[in-house]
């Protein structure tokens, strides 16, 4: 072990300066209200926002538990999620793959902002927009569908459209960070490694299998990480959208909390959404071991 250099205690501390502002607002706006939620999750829903909360135990989670609304919450949060993730990044990775190419170097500047401003316009805008659009009566999207002789789309009406509806407002809103980041890593890749596999004789598709795709691991793993975290803590187009409707066909884990909120069950609430914070912070790390597992076994 090694002595920590004195001559270095000032330039680390001008360091840590700097972060300490930060450090600050983290431990403030997260893992302060965090712990109060996790705290208030034990507490009896007629004291959880007095002083003096009087605690009850486990009997919020296992009201929550037992209610078959919120299993129904968690099935249709786990497969919304476990389709719109790979579609997502997949998605982006295309794009990245189109924008990145040199037919495409003319105007690229324009696509490239056309892609990402979605990712700026405020989420409640974008859902009211595509709820509009998705209207059954006057909508756009089935104005067009109509207009070519095909039949009208469900939308936000059906429980069997619903969530697919949904996930198109999610790509849109959310693809154009994903391509970035692809973009982004695929101006790191040395081009040479193209230039020999071309002079080998390896095609377009062979060069995205066995260069692209193994170069940019770290940029699916940081895109599937973001996707997972965004996509298990849905709630904005179900509040603004569908409100959980239609038949709780898109009441979402962050929706039922929010409903139990409504309610004044403050417990329960805070109890589901320890449930949620645990299952992204669990999946999560399982994703980054995974990947990280699968890319020490190429390597080796």
């Amino acid at each position: 072990m090694t002595a920590f250099p004195v001559k270095d205690i000032r330039r680390y501390g001008v360091l840590y300066l700097f972060i300490l502002p930060m450090l600050l607002i983290v431990v403030v706006f997260g893992i302060w209200p965090i712990a109060k939620s996790m705290q208030m999750s034990f507490t009896d829903k007629g004291t959880s926002l007095s002083l003096a909360p009087v605690y009850i135990g486990m009997k919020n989670y296992i009201k929550v538990f037992t209610d078959p609304y919120f299993w129904d919450s968690v099935w249709i949060t786990a497969k919304f999620t476990v389709f719109s993730v790979p579609a997502n990044v997949l998605a982006a990775f295309l794009l990245a793959l189109m924008l990145g190419s040199r037919q495409i170097r003319t105007g690229s500047l324009f696509f490239k902002l056309a892609i990402f401003l979605p990712v700026v316009v405020p989420i409640v805008a974008t859902s009211v927009i595509w709820k509009w659009m998705y209207n059954t009566d006057f909508g756009a999207v089935n104005a067009v569908l109509t207009s070519i002789g095909l039949p009208k789309w469900g939308g936000l009406s059906r429980s069997n459209t619903v969530l697919w509806s949904l996930g198109t407002v999610e790509l849109w809103k959310h693809v154009g960070l994903y391509t970035i980041i692809f973009l982004t890593n695929l101006q790191l890749i040395d081009k040479e490694m193209y230039e020999a596999a071309f002079m080998e004789g390896a095609g377009y598709v062979k060069r995205i299998r066995f260069i692209t795709i193994p170069e940019l691991r770290p940029a699916f793993m940081l895109n599937f990480v973001y996707a997972t975290i965004q996509f298990l803590k849905t709630f904005a187009v179900a509040m603004v959208m569908t409100q959980g409707g239609p038949n709780y066909a898109s009441n979402f884990l962050s929706y039922y909390a929010y409903s139990k909120f409504r309610l004044a069950e403050y417990g329960q609430a805070t109890a589901v959404g320890t449930f949620l914070f645990i299952i992204v912070l669990l999946t999560t790390l399982a994703l980054r071991r995974l990947m990280r597992d699968r890319d020490e076994g190429s390597r080796s």
